[in-house]
């Protein structure tokens, strides 16, 4: 005999179904009925987790916050050991994703704040909030590869650079229905990384500031 289901996962269903029909059909377009039919559940076991649509809106995108490590990041990076290269194995995952759903999936948090972004200042918070959370992901790794870039780099802004470049090739990509956007992106991209270690190399940090540099990588 099965067990019977907890209010736990009865909610987790909900999140997970709410996520995937947001970044599918989007939020307006998506009904609670049809959530709480994806999650096979009662309309009134939807109602008492979540009294309104923005209330299961906000648990999606705490939801995405939480699993960006373990969910996305962790499986594209698994055996990458090199962190500009897990910059660009990142950008390899998002095109495979589009390639995998015929270009229908896109960006969730992308998506979502062209969509509610002026019309629910607290989910443009969340979405904020995510959007953060992957500048915190790409900035370590160039943070990391700093002893290799040239000497005043700023790791947070070539993180802006890249979430930016992945965005608008995603949006290109799915308007198309064609990676030739997304590739010329990833390939000026890199070109610009590339340019930036030749540079490194022909003008090498100060000892002291090498050093400097390891010790706050170790902190």
């Amino acid at each position: 005999m099965s067990p019977r289901p907890t209010t736990d996962d009865t909610r987790e269903k909900l999140i997970e179904a709410a996520m995937e029909l947001f970044t599918f059909q989007g939020y307006a377009a998506t009904g609670l009925a049809q959530i709480a039919r994806k999650a096979k559940v009662l309309p009134g076991s939807l109602y008492y987790f979540f009294p309104t649509k923005a209330d299961l809106l906000h648990a999606t995108l705490e939801r995405r916050h939480e699993l960006l490590q373990s969910a996305v990041l962790d499986p594209v990076w698994q055996g990458v050991a090199d962190p500009i290269e897990r910059v660009f194995a990142l950008l390899a995952g998002y095109r495979q994703m589009l390639t995998m759903t015929d270009f229908q999936h896109g960006c969730p948090i992308g998506n979502l704040v062209i969509e509610v972004g002026n019309t629910h200042p607290d989910a443009r918070r969340l979405l904020v909030r995510n959007f953060d959370n992957w500048l915190d992901a790409v900035e370590r790794c160039y943070r990391d590869a700093l002893p290799r870039l040239p000497h005043g780099q700023d790791p947070r802004q070539l993180a802006v650079y890249t979430l930016v470049t992945m965005e608008g090739a995603v949006m290109l990509a799915r308007a198309y229905r064609s990676f030739e956007a997304y590739d010329a992106a990833v390939v000026q991209l890199r070109d610009h990384v590339e340019r930036l270690l030749v540079e490194a190399e022909a003008h090498p940090r100060p000892v002291k500031e090498r050093h400097a540099t390891k010790r706050a990588r170790r902190a």
